[in-house]
């Protein structure tokens, strides 16, 4: 029989306050205004969550959490709190981290398939109105239906210009196609692959059990996402991170309530995940957040304000640490009752005047007790992190990637066959029957439509008949067919 881990001391105001990692799965929230000590907290659960072997994944938005590898002790706000609170047995120490970068420049690529991504989210990404998405999702029916792998953007836009170009061979089996909503979905291909988009569709996709690791002293892997430039594409980052919760939940097994949780998951700026998105999907991340916890998955919303997430969230995140909020307009005064109505009551504590007067690194703090009912409030001081404030170097960043059991698998792409080199394999052949040049995948030979354009569905599921086989039987079709979201949306693999 394998023993609980003891409960991981968070704060301490008139007592310690402490999270019981058989309960660290039931989510949590991290809220408060600009510089009052969210980031700091945020590093204080993962050190805490790694020290009892559960790997940690997280966006680094603001560059500043790449020092938790080494031993802390260089900042003297640290040092000065550390004393006030006289933490038995408290020393300084750093972390395994895994570093990852959508981009490729500080830190692991992270990719994924055009296909694993779905039309749902490619759709938020590319700010796509309900009809060009339904162009979009008849695009990824027409490449599944036809066995045609799309891994990258230059696949999607392929397909997207050929259905566009062959509408009228498609409106019977499919619907209508719109010309217009395949130039809109062209120009936001094109947006996102300026974005570096171009980099983060591809493979290798990452495989998540890289995200699940622990180190040769059983301590759970950080992994650290590099976020700083992603965050000026907030969709890109949002559904990314979205994506990965629903990939987690497609593919981990049930797990009930364990002693500990498999993998915490922290989503940062999470106000950027719910703004401006559509109802179904609004009821997708709802019903995401609210499975996950029977896969030992742990999600924890870090945001200024606990409004910023919907009430259907918001009553699933048991663990809770509001920091200060500002209370100067009628709007923000109206946001501090709301977050104060959120807790259970403490008759010796006044929590809308205490939201307002919360220090730096100060909080108000509620967790669930063993039978899963939030403590009563408590305002407490968030414990100091052990690891280092400061950033690491450019050059110490760099050796840690190169350090990694990772290194050098993600930093090799793969460009196999796929629908972009099945199309343009088919025009050749068209071009070479017709005796005609110039045309590109998708376009009509100058002069209108050649007379085997009328059957040109049925050559491409003829020359598609091998890629279909091989996209059945792998990992990458068996994506493909389940669709968006897995079971999510009603799907099977």
């Amino acid at each position: 029989m394998t023993i609980a881990p003891a409960p991981l001391t968070i704060a301490r105001g008139r007592k310690e306050i402490a999270l019981l990692p058989g309960m660290a799965n039931r989510h949590g929230l991290i809220a408060g205004a600009t510089g009052t000590g969210k980031t700091v907290t945020l590093r204080v659960l993962a050190e805490q969550f790694s020290e009892i072997g559960v790997p940690v994944f997280l966006a680094d938005v603001k560059g500043d959490l790449s020092g938790i590898p080494r031993p802390g002790g260089d900042n003297p706000k640290i040092v000065e709190r550390a004393a006030q609170l006289k933490l038995d047995g408290f020393e300084y120490r750093g972390y395994p981290v895994t570093f990852w970068d959508l981009f490729g420049e500080e830190g692991h690529p992270v990719r994924a398939t055009v296909s694993e991504m779905g039309p749902l989210l490619f759709g938020r990404i590319l700010n796509l109105n309900d009809i060009q998405c339904g162009v979009l999702t008849l695009a990824f029916k027409i490449a599944d239906d036809n066995g045609m792998l799309l891994l990258d953007l230059k696949d999607l836009r392929s397909m997207t210009q050929f259905i566009g170009d062959n509408a009228g061979q498609f409106r019977t089996s499919y619907g209508n196609i719109a010309a217009a909503s395949v130039g809109a979905i062209q120009r936001g291909l094109l947006e996102l692959e300026e974005q570096g988009g171009d980099r983060f569709f591809g493979e290798p996709a990452l495989d998540l059990q890289d995200l699940l690791q622990t180190d040769p002293a059983g301590r759970g892997m950080i992994n650290i996402l590099a976020a700083s430039r992603l965050m000026t594409s907030p969709r890109l980052y949002s559904t990314f991170l979205l994506y990965l919760l629903s990939e987690l939940f497609e593919q981990l097994p049930e797990v009930g309530d364990p002693q500990k949780p498999g993998l915490v998951f922290f989503f940062d700026e999470a106000h950027l995940l719910f703004t401006d998105a559509p109802k179904p999907l609004l009821e997708k991340i709802e019903q995401v957040v609210r499975l996950i916890r029977s896969k030992g998955v742990g999600v924890y919303f870090v945001t200024q304000n606990p409004m910023d997430v919907p009430e259907r969230v918001l009553g699933q995140l048991g663990n809770r640490v509001q920091h200060a909020l500002r209370a100067f307009s009628p709007n923000e005064q109206r946001a501090v009752k709301a977050a104060a109505e959120t807790f259970r009551s403490n008759p010796k504590l006044d929590v809308v005047k205490a939201i307002t007067e919360l220090g730096v690194g100060e909080a108000l703090v509620s967790v669930l007790d063993a039978k899963g009912t939030p403590s009563v409030v408590e305002r407490a001081f968030i414990l100091p992190p052990r690891s280092r404030l400061t950033p690491l170097s450019p050059e110490e960043r760099a050796q840690a990637v190169r350090d990694s059991v990772l290194h050098g698998h993600y930093e090799k792409t793969v460009d196999r066959e796929s629908a972009y080199e099945k199309l343009k394999e088919k025009a050749a052949q068209r071009q070479a029957d017709e005796g005609a040049g110039g045309s590109i995948p998708g376009e009509a030979p100058k002069g209108g439509r050649a007379p085997e354009a009328r059957s040109e569905v049925g050559v491409l599921i003829g020359a598609m008949a091998k890629s279909a086989a091989h996209a059945i039987g792998s990992q990458i079709g068996r994506q493909i067919i389940r669709g968006v979201l897995g079971s999510i949306l009603g799907g099977r693999r």
